[in-house]
């Protein structure tokens, strides 16, 4: 396969997993924001998507939906991010499924209505980010059902995890941030519930630990869990287990990504709560957020010619 093509299917979906994140984060944080303003700012939002030159900020939370789903000046808006997924399948067609051409076209098409601002401000918000994330939920699903597996599909998974995994570090940054401001438990635990609720893992972790947010439990489970596929471990797991498979297909060369993901998976899987608060679970993440920076860089850098 040629590398453009690669580069494209990993984009695909590093591009839908991101909009993803952030319609899960944007519906969250609007549910929080209602009841505790002073708390769920939007701020930490649109400073972590807002990717324009712009200094946009609002506490306006329609406006900043707004912004962050239809601005076409910051590249990470959800609409510039299906464009962007659109345009790469559009060259990348013969790589994939019909059935998944369809799902990123319509999607694009849907977001491209006139009345859909309109539409936006005059309904329930939530109702509106739920209509978005069915079409990434429906994506997720078409892919994994449709598309063969080969070259094509490791690609895209690799895009995929390695997305993931960039957002579960920054929305935990983002939370460390806002905990950190406060000694109040019970805002802390606030806060800690709406990262579970961010990343999908609310539901599990009443489920395993059936108590209050510990920063502990929910450390554990959003790092080191096996079987919660928003994990860190998860994530890296399934990324190293798709280079592999690209390397023994002789698609990808060996280099030192094996290595980095290697040291990213020992660093995650042998790290216990008291090593973790001997470092500080601040300095724990940025090291975990610059170990995936070096993955991100070796993988676009060193396989591909460019990246997006």
């Amino acid at each position: 396969m040629l590398s453009r093509a690669a580069n494209n299917l990993i984009w695909i979906e590093r591009y839908m997993e991101r909009g993803n994140g952030m319609l899960s984060l944007l519906k969250v944080n609007f549910s929080a924001n209602q009841d505790s303003p002073e708390l769920f700012s939007w701020s930490p939002i649109i400073k972590n998507y807002n990717a324009s030159e712009n200094d946009f900020y609002t506490e306006d939370a329609i406006e900043c939906i707004e912004y962050l789903i239809f601005n076409t000046e910051n590249p990470n808006s959800i609409l510039n991010l299906v464009t962007k997924a659109r345009e790469n399948a559009r060259s990348v067609q013969e790589h994939l499924s019909r059935e998944l051409w369809l799902c990123i076209n319509n999607y694009y098409l849907y977001l491209t209505q006139k009345d859909l601002k309109t539409k936006l401000r005059t309904e329930d918000p939530v109702v509106f980010l739920d209509e978005l994330k069915k079409f990434h939920l429906m994506y997720i699903g078409t892919m994994d059902i449709t598309q063969e597996r080969g070259p094509s599909y490791y690609f895209m998974n690799v895009g995929r995890f390695l997305e993931r995994l960039i957002q579960i570090s920054e929305f935990t940054a983002m939370k460390l941030i806002e905990v950190s401001k406060t000694t109040d438990s019970l805002e802390q635990s606030f806060y800690w519930k709406n990262l579970l609720l961010s990343v999908g893992g609310y539901q599990l972790y009443l489920k395993t630990y059936k108590s209050s947010f510990q920063e502990d439990n929910v450390i554990h489970m959003l790092f080191q869990d096996q079987l919660f596929p928003r994990s860190m471990y998860y994530c890296v797991n399934k990324l190293n287990r798709h280079v592999k498979q690209l390397i023994d297909i002789q698609e990808l060369e060996k280099n030192n990504t094996e290595f980095l993901l290697g040291k990213l998976e020992s660093t995650i899987k042998y790290a216990t709560i008291e090593s973790i608060n001997q470092q500080g679970l601040n300095q724990f993440v940025l090291g975990i957020k610059q170990d995936i920076k070096n993955i991100s860089f070796s993988i676009n850098t060193v396989y591909f010619s460019h990246s997006n």
